[in-house]
């Protein structure tokens, strides 16, 4: 994702008066208002809506695969950057079918409908009341909504990515000749509008996936984090029609892509059929074509596929940048998000790539443990080798015989009376999901009804634990209630953390009711700040910006005047391949540390770096419109000379008929009666 900004602006703009002196027509019914055809404003606004809905769908999608379906982080990782890739392949389609069938009028309209129905379908895959028969919260057929998704996410990458290169060559079309800086400031904007709709959506769809909706139980609002993308999708299509009537539609040319591939292929062939020792070699494997193909197009793809040489090690980099929606995103779930004003969610911290773009391109093993813990007090885990310890009480005769389970963290409850059975517990072992604050009560009292808000852990009988209820970040209020009297508790929680409250056998109501109420923590709260992504963050935005922005000015220069969409096409595939990479890696390498998977890509990116900067240093520039000159001019001379020889040979030929009549002694007077 890339923006660029050009010095045009808007603000010159006279008043447009009602007798419309500064309104002209242009192309067909499009009006020019400012030197600014009207049509371009349906075009800038469906371009903010579509990518809203885009990355917005995109924003969260990562923590649906693995919160909601179920799916380990490997998983959700491999089907998330298959889903880019194919965003990043389908834009060669829908180019060849813009310019070779439908033109690109028609194949954003059908190929958005496509998109929209990709959008519905995947925010009717996130209902979970879709398929929850028993109303526990969790869908009882897992296997409808995950081929609802898939199905979703298919539609969305052809709609996306078909649409992706028409969109702005369909605005650069509204435009005349004598329009360069109308059509740059449109560009400009144009790139802004990716940007802009990339930065709400990514701030406003992980807000509305950590709302809780349902009809019979509350679970995080995954279905509303899909719906309102997907409303922005239809609405992108309704402004793009409604300026049917303005838009000049150029007919399709035909695809030079295709064109490309067919010499590529017949000089492939060729060559394969003269690979004996008897047939002279040639300067280039392209020369091969020449005995079908213009030798101008075939100097135009000689300096194509030298650029494209280049691309080679570019997926390398796309690898670890498009991480940030999958690897990151997990790794930020893990991290306290609370910025003191504001509380980020996980996802969220992917905002951090569009400011920044906004910012830098104007200036540049589980082991066995065990717990010991009374009504009074708290011990801290021990661990074990054995599976069977004997427990002893001080100063008294009293002991316990306690087995464990292998690979469990386990608390076991000295009651208040010691000649009673000692309660003992499964610990959780792994930290709460998504941030949230896995929270239980043990009592050792009398049954106590306990509850906060609209959660109700129960009764907790005397010495027996409550169930864990989780939490989110923020200070939360426990009212503990008995026989009519009550006792607030109040107590503030981070993100990712598991708490045992502990009430006493001396716990009595009265004013000073919490004081006696005991913690034990579990699991620590996340203590790593989000914050230290944006180092990360940084770095890798700013290395787009310069790798992009570079690269791209390099890809357009020395692209021949024809091949510019080859180019383009080609860099998308890099992308492609650079998110199969991280699919590869992740399914099959299945390294077991997340911190040396991030090592590798490291130094692989490393080494490609390096090889590319031998590949750099061996590269010749090139004049693409200087080669191309020369062969049109060989291509004139070769006219020149060929009609020379035309009109020299019908000459003589009108001699030789000449001489002929002359012979046989006939007049031509009496040839013509």
């Amino acid at each position: 994702m890339s923006v660029f900004i050009s010095q045009g602006h808007l603000s010159e703009c006279p008043f447009v008066n009602a007798d419309h002196e500064e309104v002209k027509k242009k192309k067909g019914t499009s009006i020019v208002i400012c030197g600014y055809p009207l049509s371009i404003f349906f075009i800038v606004v469906n371009e903010f809506c579509e990518r809203f809905s885009y990355y917005g769908m995109r924003a969260v999608l990562v923590l649906y695969f693995k919160y909601f379906l179920r799916w380990d982080d490997d998983l959700a990782t491999s089907i998330y950057h298959a889903f880019v890739a194919l965003c990043y392949l389908t834009p060669i389609l829908g180019a060849i079918v813009a310019d070779s069938w439908l033109g690109k009028f028609k194949t954003i309209i059908y190929l958005s409908i496509v998109y929209a129905l990709g959008q519905v379908v995947m925010a009717i895959s996130a209902i979970h009341d879709l398929t929850d028969y028993d109303w526990n919260g969790t869908p009882d057929n897992m296997t409808l909504h995950v081929a609802l998704s898939m199905v979703g996410l298919v539609l969305i990458a052809l709609g996306t990515g078909g649409i992706k290169p028409c969109v702005a060559a369909f605005g650069g079309d509204q435009f005349q000749d004598h329009q360069e800086r109308q059509r740059s400031t449109f560009f400009s904007v144009f790139y802004l509008c990716i940007n802009a709709g990339s930065l709400l959506s990514t701030i406003i769809t992980p807000i509305l996936r950590a709302q809780e909706c349902g009809i019979h139980t509350q679970q995080k609002c995954y279905s509303l984090a899909f719906g309102v993308p997907a409303a922005l999708m239809v609405v992108a299509l309704v402004v793009f029609i409604a300026g049917s009537g303005m838009y000049h539609k150029a007919e399709p040319q035909g695809n030079i892509l295709l064109d490309v591939c067919k010499c590529i292929g017949f000089a492939i062939k060729n060559r394969f059929r003269h690979r004996g020792k008897e047939f002279p070699k040639r300067t280039h494997w392209m020369d091969w074509a020449d005995e079908k193909y213009e030798k101008l197009l075939i100097a135009q793809i000689k300096m194509v596929l030298k650029v494209l040489f280049l691309y080679i090690p570019l997926p390398m980099f796309w690898t670890l940048f498009d991480q940030k929606g999958s690897r990151w995103t997990f790794q930020a779930t893990t991290m306290d998000g609370n910025f003191g004003l504001l509380v980020l969610q996980p996802d969220q911290m992917q905002t951090v790539n569009p400011i920044l773009i906004l910012t830098l391109v104007p200036i540049m093993d589980i082991c066995l443990s065990l717990k010991i813990m009374n009504t009074g007090h708290r011990y801290d885990y021990f661990t074990f080798d054995e599976d069977f310890v004997i427990v002893s009480v001080d100063n008294t005769s009293i002991s316990q015989n306690l087995t464990l389970a292998k690979g469990k963290r386990q608390s076991v409850i000295l009651p208040s009376n010691n000649t009673q059975e000692w309660p003992m517990t499964e610990d959780l072992t792994a930290k709460p999901e998504q941030g949230a604050n896995a929270i239980r009560f043990v009592s050792g009292i009398y049954p106590l009804n306990i509850s906060t808000g609209g959660l109700d852990f129960g009764i907790t009988d005397g010495s027996l634990y409550s169930n864990y209820s989780l939490l989110t970040y923020g200070s939360t209020v426990f009212t503990i209630e008995s026989g009519g009297e009550s006792c607030k508790y109040s107590r503030e929680f981070g993100f990712g953390s598991s708490y045992t409250l502990i009430i006493p056998s001396s716990f009595t109501f009265g004013p000073d009711c919490a004081a006696s109420i005991g913690v034990a923590e579990d699991i620590k709260p996340n203590s790593v700040h989000m914050a230290l992504q944006i180092p990360q963050y940084f770095l890798i935005t700013a290395g787009e910006v310069v790798f992009s922005v570079t690269g791209l000015e390099f890809s357009y220069s020395q692209a021949p005047s024809n091949m510019k969409a080859v180019l383009q096409a080609g860099w998308l595939f890099t992308v492609a391949i650079g998110n199969f990479i991280v699919l590869i890696v992740a399914e099959l390498a299945q390294i077991p540390e997340q911190w040396a998977e991030y090592v590798l890509f490291a130094s692989l990116l490393v080494a490609v770096c390096v090889i590319f900067s031998i590949m750099a240093h061996f590269y010749t520039y090139m004049d693409p419109a200087e080669i191309e000159a020369q062969f049109r001019k060989k291509d004139d001379d070769h006219e020149v000379r060929a009609e020379k020889k035309e009109r020299k040979d019908s000459r003589r030929s009108q001699r030789s008929s000449l001489e002929m009549t002359e012979g046989t002694g006939s007049d031509p007077k009496e040839n013509r009666m």
